[in-house]
This record gives C-alpha cells, structure tokens and sequence, in this order.
C-alpha cells in the first residue's frame, strides 16, 4: 500500500509492457466485471455514517488504464441523487476545464476519495459537508481497489481530501498545487484545487483563479498526449485500452 509520497518532474507517460489483443481483453473483461462487483458492494458499505444517510454510493466511472484518474472529494448533491461522479457544479466546472484543455473524456476515468455524500440539513436543503479524516480512512480500500483495477498512468488530486487518501499524508494544496508527487507504488499524481474552491470565488478574481487552475491542470498534458499516441497505434493493430 502506498505511503508518502514525494516530488517528481513533470512525467512522460510510462512504459508498459505491450500484451497479445486477447489476452489485453481477458484481462479488461475481468477487471470490468470487478469493479462491477465493486459498485454492488459499495451500496452495501456501512463501514463510515455516511453509507447510512446517502442515497447510495457513487463509484468511479471511465476507461479502463486511462491516460488520468481524477480523483475528488466526495459525491455533492446531484451527484448522490443520480448515483454518478462529477455531475454537479463543480463537475460541470470539471469538464469545461477539459474541453478547453482538448482531453477526450475517453482518456480519463473519475472518481472521489469518499463515496457517500455528505451533508447537514438546512431546511430542506442538503449542504455538503467536508468528510473527516476517520470517514476518507474508512473509504480508502475503495479507492485504492479502483486504482488497482483501472490502471490509470497518472492521477489527479482535486483538493486536500483527495490528495491525502493517494498520497496517503497531509497535502497543503495551495503550496504543491501544479506540482507531481510520487507514491510508493510509482504512480504520479498531480495536485491541484478542487473545482468547488473555485465557484467559491466571487467578482472580477474567478477568472484569474480559473486561468491559473487551468494551467495546473495543464501540467497533465504530455500525459493524456502520450496516451493518444498510443491509443491511437493501438487502434491500428486491433488492441484497445479498454
């Protein structure tokens, strides 16, 4: 299990070992049906409070040995309600940066550190709530279960919460935001904001602080670049990704 992790430049994408069509769609057949598996297991979690309270718990969603995992906090909302990652504000917000970027989405696989929502009532409105550290403990075996059957080449920590589950220590993100951090294991991860502190920001400074969350991101391109490159020669000789 990884530990702390500790600074790397920026990386080019590694190499891995190429594998026969079939037996690359063995294995991706095997790993789907896991984290199938997985989803069914996670609506029976009740190892934190939270499972007793959320609509239900909000697995990862994407590819299978992505250019990236992003990784996030917790499920919001919407989120909860319709029982997929990142559909929210700060999702949408998620995906517009992509666009701009020019990452296809089939690069990318989501997720979040916490699987179920967490929230206090105010009327009849349910306002998200910061998951303690006991809770994202509780939920790390999830996490780490979708990073060892997605094989991402890289991850995303979007925020504090999630950059302590990968990384497994306190991450100041305003201080390593836009910087690679290593974990045992060798994956690279990439700290920056979470999309919410962003729609936090009011007035004329949303933007600049957008602008520069951007180019955090930005740090991520030769990645997703790479993972084209080879997707695409992939392609060309009747092997996938997923």
């Amino acid at each position: 299990m990884p530990a702390r992790g500790h600074d790397t430049a920026s990386p080019a994408a590694p190499d891995r070992p190429s594998k026969a069509a079939g037996a690359r769609h063995l294995a991706s057949g095997a790993a789907r049906e896991a984290l199938a598996a997985l989803r069914g297991a996670l609506q029976r979690c009740r190892e934190c409070p939270l499972g007793y309270f959320a609509t239900q718990g909000v697995a990862g969603e994407g590819t299978l040995r992505p250019a990236l995992m992003l990784v996030g906090e917790v499920p919001g909302d919407q989120e909860d309600l319709q029982g997929h990652p990142f559909v929210g504000p700060a999702g949408q917000l998620l995906f517009r940066a992509i666009d701009s970027l020019g990452w296809p989405r089939e690069a990318l696989y989501v997720t979040n550190a916490v699987k179920h929502f967490k929230f206090e009532l105010r009327g009849k409105r349910r306002i998200h709530k910061t998951p303690s550290q006991r809770e994202a403990a509780a939920c790390l075996h999830w996490l780490e279960d979708e990073i060892g059957l997605v094989e991402p080449r890289a991850a995303i920590a979007l925020g504090a919460t999630a950059a302590r589950s990968l990384l497994h220590r306190n991450v100041a993100v305003t201080r390593e935001r836009g910087r690679w951090l290593q974990r045992d294991d060798g994956l690279r991860v990439l700290v920056v904001l979470h999309p919410s502190a962003l729609l936090r920001i009011r007035g004329e400074e949303r933007e600049p602080a957008y602008r520069q969350w951007l180019g955090d991101l930005r740090h991520a391109e030769e990645i997703v670049d790479e993972w084209l490159r080879r997707s695409r020669s992939a392609a060309g000789g009747g092997e996938s990704h997923s």
